[in-house]
C-alpha cells in the first residue's frame, strides 16, 4: 500500500442544488459552492465562492464528481482545484444525505482525485503531485474532504 501525508480538510458549503434532469449520459446536478475553509499542517485558507460540482448519477448508481473551484490561502496565494471522483450507492443513501440525515458511513465509499493549479514556487510543489481525497457528507449544505498526498 501506497503512503500517504495529510495535506489538509476542507469544508464545502454548498448552495442549493440545481436538477438540470436527465440527459445522455444519466442526471445531471450542479451543485454551487458558496464558501468554506481548509486547514492543515503546510496549508489553510478559504474556499472562495463561484466554483460548482457539475455531478453526474449514472445509470448504474453512481455519482460521478466534478468540481471546480478556488481556494485562498492564508497568505493570499490563489490555488486552483478540479476535484473529481466517484459515489456508488443506492440512490435511498444519497436521499439521506442530501437531506441531512445520518448514514451508516461504514458503508459510504467516495473517493476523489483532487488536482492543483498554483503560479509561483513556493507552493509549485501542488502542481506535481498526486492526491486523494476521501469525501464526507456534513448535511445538506456541506461536505468535507479529507485530502492525502500519495508518497
Amino acid at each position: 500500500m501506497a503512503d500517504t501525508r495529510h495535506l489538509f480538510r476542507i469544508d464545502v458549503e454548498l448552495g442549493p442544488m440545481l436538477d438540470i434532469g436527465a440527459v445522455p449520459a444519466g442526471h445531471r446536478r450542479v451543485i454551487p459552492i458558496t464558501g468554506g475553509s481548509f486547514s492543515g499542517e503546510r496549508l489553510s485558507g478559504k474556499v472562495l465562492p463561484g466554483g460548482a460540482d457539475w455531478n453526474l448519477v449514472r445509470p448504474d448508481g453512481t455519482v460521478y464528481l466534478w468540481a471546480r473551484y478556488t481556494l485562498q490561502a492564508d497568505d493570499g496565494t490563489l490555488i486552483m482545484i478540479t476535484n473529481d471522483g466517484l459515489q456508488p450507492g443506492d440512490p435511498a443513501t444519497m436521499a439521506r444525505i442530501l437531506a441531512g440525515e445520518p448514514i451508516d458511513m461504514s458503508a459510504w465509499y467516495a473517493k476523489t482525485r483532487p488536482t492543483f493549479e498554483v503560479a509561483g514556487d513556493k507552493y509549485a510543489w501542488l502542481n506535481q503531485r498526486i492526491f486523494v481525497g476521501s469525501l464526507l457528507p456534513a448535511g445538506p449544505t456541506a461536505v468535507s474532504i479529507d485530502i492525502e498526498e500519495m508518497l
